[in-house]
């Protein structure tokens, strides 16, 4: 590819960031349903065909927003490099740190997650498979930490993975409703706490 076309590519990825940047904006303002793909061309500053030339359709775009804010998390607290289940686990109370620093997208995320178990939502494949993801990534988690030697006597891990993800996404909601007495990151240690012999601390003391 020459230069002409490598910036052309280049400008065209920053336009979808910012067109990413403004959606999630707007979900978080207004909800998805009540966001268009006019508004986000609007506060982008770009023509709604201009939009479309980057994300062809609403759902399109949804599927782009939740696909990046996974990858950045990832990315950024190290969720899909390969380390043991213990680090896993603190590393996942990082992120629960970090997620009440974004409310809109806890709000937008939690709402989404609901609204799109109806067959016909633009996100219920996303999610679906997500979940299916998930749960796999959390169980296996616990079972690298039996494996080690790590959990108290006795306990079994089958089916950690999903009380463990229903855990994450209850406690989000709980924390919009009452952000000042629901501790979700203290709550999350003193779950894994429950089942390992040497606990996880509090990094923050």
């Amino acid at each position: 590819m020459d230069a002409d076309g490598q910036e052309k590519l280049g400008k065209g990825g920053r336009r979808r960031e910012q067109i990413l940047a403004a959606a999630v904006e707007l979900f978080g303002e207004v909800g998805y349903r009540g966001t268009s793909l006019r508004d986000i061309a609007q506060r982008v500053g770009i023509t709604h065909p201009g939009l479309l030339y980057h994300f062809h359709s609403k759902q399109e775009l949804l599927s782009a927003v939740l696909a990046r804010r996974d990858a950045s998390d990832g990315m950024a607290f190290g969720l899909t490099a390969e380390t043991t289940g213990r680090d896993l686990a603190q590393r996942l109370l990082r992120l629960a740190e970090h997620n009440a620093t974004t409310p809109g997208m806890i709000e937008l995320f939690s709402t989404l997650s609901a609204e799109s178990t109806d067959q016909g939502h633009p996100a219920h494949d996303f999610f679906k498979e997500r979940y299916v993801k998930v749960v796999a990534a959390f169980q296996r988690m616990f079972d690298d930490m039996a494996a080690a030697g790590e959990l108290r006597d006795g306990v079994d891990t089958d089916g950690l993975g999903v009380t463990f993800t229903a855990l994450m996404d209850g406690l989000q909601v709980q924390w919009l409703y009452a952000r000042e007495s629901v501790d979700a990151p203290d709550l999350l240690r003193r779950y894994f706490n429950a089942y390992l012999k040497t606990p996880l601390l509090d990094e923050a003391t």
